[in-house]
This record gives structure tokens, sequence and C-alpha cells, in this order.
């Protein structure tokens, strides 16, 4: 039998709806209508779900562990934009997706980018590290985990997969409920359009 979509209680932080349609979070932040956010690219093909903020957002402080169990923050990775993929091994949506994640990492690598997914097993590494690089020979995906689902619940998942954009300083810039092709021409123009350039990086 399979197993139900899993949802999680709105605690803070964005909660994407239904179709894209994004509401109204704890940070205070307000939601541009769809394709007028400001400069960025419009979000349009495999990006017309993808939510963006008005301005940029906190990001919750709550922790998530790599493989060795230490705990990091999203602070820990100021400097580089990050795509953060809540994902778990039993949600059809999310192992879809993952090749073309993949394939989107490599294509931005060398770039101030990283792509982190997050693993929702509550198993953790044991259940998620041999699935992800064994199972679909995905190799370019840095994975961490959150078994007690705390950083989930921060966020306000309301299902799997959730995908969500922070800038190079740490502010939460959107992001989609559902599956998509990341490694499209939508996707890779969104975060090139925040990647820190040269002058910024050397600052």
């Amino acid at each position: 039998m399979p197993r139900p979509k899993t949802t999680f209680p709105t605690r803070r932080a964005v909660a994407l709806g239904v179709g894209g349609a994004a509401l109204a979070a704890a940070t205070g932040a307000m939601l541009w209508p769809k394709g007028q956010a400001a400069d960025y690219p419009p979000t349009t093909g495999e990006m017309q779900g993808f939510v963006l903020l008005k301005k940029p957002a906190p990001v919750p402080s709550e922790g998530f562990f790599d493989g060795d169990g230490q705990r990091h923050q999203f602070a820990d990775f100021m400097g580089d934009v990050l795509l953060v993929n809540f994902w778990a091994t039993w949600c059809a949506p999310c192992i879809k997706e993952m090749p073309s994640l993949s394939r989107l990492a490599a294509s931005l690598r060398g770039e101030r980018f990283r792509l982190l997914a997050i693993s929702q097993d509550r198993e953790g590494k044991e259940k998620a590290e041999p699935f992800l690089r064994d199972r679909l020979g995905v190799s370019n995906i840095e994975l961490f985990y959150d078994p007690k689902l705390t950083l989930g619940r921060e966020f306000g998942l309301k299902g799997l997969p959730t995908t969500y954009l922070i800038d190079a300083k740490g502010g939460l810039i959107g992001g989609m409920e559902g599956g998509a092709e990341w490694d499209g021409p939508d996707a890779e123009a969104l975060i090139r359009h925040i990647l820190p350039t040269s002058t910024e990086t050397e600052a």
C-alpha cells in the first residue's frame, strides 16, 4: 500500500499551497503576483509554480545534519546561492526530479552555488544515502538530514518535494511545492540571476 503524502503543521516561514499559490507567512513577507517580482526572469515553463517573494525573507535557524552527524545551519553557507530541496525516498515526485537536480548542480559547478538535498526520512542517512547514491546514481547533490522533521516544520512544509531558493546573503528568495525538471533554461536563468558577481565575491 503506497505511503500517503506527508503534511506538516505550519509554524513559520513560507508555506506554498496547491497550484503554486502562496500563503502569507510568519516572516511577514508579501508575495508579488506571478511574473511581476522585481526584475527576476519570468517564472514560466518548469518554473511556473515558483513563487517569488517581494523581498528576501529570513530563513529558519533550525539545524540539519550531514552524513557525519555534524549540525549545520543555513548561515554556514553564506556567500553561496542555495537551492534547498526537501525530499524523501518514499516520495515518487521527489525521485523523478532528482536526476534533473543532479544535472543542474553539474551545470553550475564552479559557480557560487550549492544544491542541498535535505532528506525527510526518519531513518536518516541509513535510508537516504544508499537510495540516492546507489539506486538513483546521483552524485552531484550534497545530502543532509532532518530525521526529526524539525526543519521541515519550521519551513511549514505542506508536502514533498518542496524546494527553496536562498540568496548568497542568506535571504529566502522564494520556492515551489511539487516536482520540476530543474536542468532546463527556466530554472537556470532564475538561479543565475542571483549568483554573486565577481565584484561581490571579492568584497
